[in-house]
């Protein structure tokens, strides 16, 4: 009898082939595209990951455990250039680097600004952050060069000093005593942060050190990993290596940018009322199909019922259809999709002007879809749900449908 009902099901299907395919193909249309946006989207958020920690903050850093809430200089990790080498060879990872910051006001000839001086191992700061990267005047540091120093461009424009001016610093050191030098500009950098191209300068760590009374002391360690997949894994060995240490913590990049992951929230919240509209586009296709279905066959059903056939039998049978019918979009709607994801996320995925861009700022000049189980899936699971909610009212006629007039209808 089951199989009766389902080539029952698949013929009545296809008695309007045209108009059947007319709603399979906005299936197919609706579940490629979802399958390609959700994947984009889940891409482009890796990159914007990646691309704001790259700059700055890394992926995981190692601090004292009051610094993240209060960035002073006195709250700094002891041996801070040997505890880097050592997990280094802990972690066979070389994308880590040691890092000291203090406050300073930074005067040239004219003018003065407060700024955020940051002491940086200049061998390994440009495999962690991509402003060694953003050079666009001079040079970065040399490992080892003392009293050189490179700035915003932001701040290079408000001190009106270029390459090879002289800066004067002065500060309070990790002791408290006054932190004073003179320094040469070798390189300016733009990394189309305005605040971080205004605040933020480079020295080398060992003469930062020096200038701050810090010793072998610094503020953080800073550690990239290859992709934001393996900073978990990374997390459990840090914190296993750091357990029953009460002066060192390790934080991953959502404590370190909580902002980041508020932005990706707020992001997808907005993709998907736009993915909402094109859901609900195709339920409404698929009621009018069903209910278009339902009314030109009223006098076939009404003969059924009268026959004996009960009308929640044939309320399963509309729904039977309607699966159907849901399953040929979402399997072709999914292959579809899948292939073109799978396609771009070999050769990337770039709009115009997005190379010229990327350039500027030394991020990657392509996007590439993250496929995954989730992306593939989510959205056509969705329209198909609301495809078979979309049968629901069609079937319910059927209740209300008598045998006598049915027949009698035109």
């Amino acid at each position: 009898m089951n199989n009766v009902i389902l080539r029952m099901a698949w013929r009545n299907l296809w008695r309007h082939g045209k108009r059947t395919w007319l709603t399979v193909g906005a299936m197919i249309f609706s579940n490629s595209l979802l399958v390609f946006s959700i994947s984009l989207q889940f891409g482009s958020y890796e990159m914007m990951i990646d691309n704001s920690l790259q700059a700055f903050s890394g992926h995981i850093q190692l601090q004292h455990p009051a610094y993240l809430e209060q960035p002073k200089i006195r709250y700094a990790i002891d041996n801070v250039t040997d505890r880097a080498q050592r997990l280094r060879d802990t972690l066979e990872l070389t994308s880590i680097s040691a890092r000291a910051a203090g406050f300073a006001l930074a005067s040239s000839r004219d003018r003065s600004y407060g700024l955020q001086i940051l002491g940086v191992d200049a061998r390994h700061e440009p495999l962690v952050s991509t402003l060694p990267g953003l050079i666009r005047r001079g040079r970065y540091l040399e490992p080892g060069a003392r009293e050189e120093i490179v700035i915003g461009s932001v701040l290079a424009r408000n001190l009106r000093i270029d390459i090879g001016d002289e800066l004067s610093f002065l500060g309070s050191g990790f002791d408290d005593s006054f932190a004073a030098g003179v320094v040469t500009v070798v390189g300016i950098f733009e990394s189309g942060n305005a605040d971080l191209d205004r605040s933020v300068a480079q020295v080398n760590l060992v003469y930062f050190q020096d200038s701050f009374a810090m010793g072998d002391a610094g503020n953080s360690i800073v550690i990239r990993a290859a992709q934001i997949d393996d900073v978990e894994p990374l997390m459990s060995r840090l914190k296993a290596e750091l357990q029953g240490s009460d002066k060192v913590v390790a934080r991953d990049w959502n404590e370190l940018q909580p902002g980041l992951r508020q932005a990706i929230r707020a992001d997808m919240t907005s993709a998907w009322f736009m993915y909402a509209v094109l859901i609900v586009l195709v339920a409404f296709s698929v009621l009018n199909t069903q209910l278009m279905s339902v009314l030109e066959r009223t006098r076939e059903f009404g003969t059924m019922m009268a026959l004996g056939l009960r009308p929640a039998r044939l309320a399963r049978l509309v729904m039977l259809e309607t699966g159907m019918m849901t399953a040929v979009g979402l399997l072709l709607g999914i292959g579809l999709g899948a292939l073109i994801t799978a396609y771009l996320s070999v050769v990337g995925f770039s709009y115009p002007g997005m190379a010229e861009m990327s350039v500027k700022f030394n991020l990657p000049e392509r996007m590439y879809p993250a496929i995954s189980l989730l992306s593939l899936s989510l959205g056509p699971l969705i329209v198909a749900c609301g495809s078979l909610l979309a049968a629901i009212y069609p079937a319910l006629r059927l209740n209300r449908l008598l045998p006598i007039e049915a027949m009698r209808a035109v």
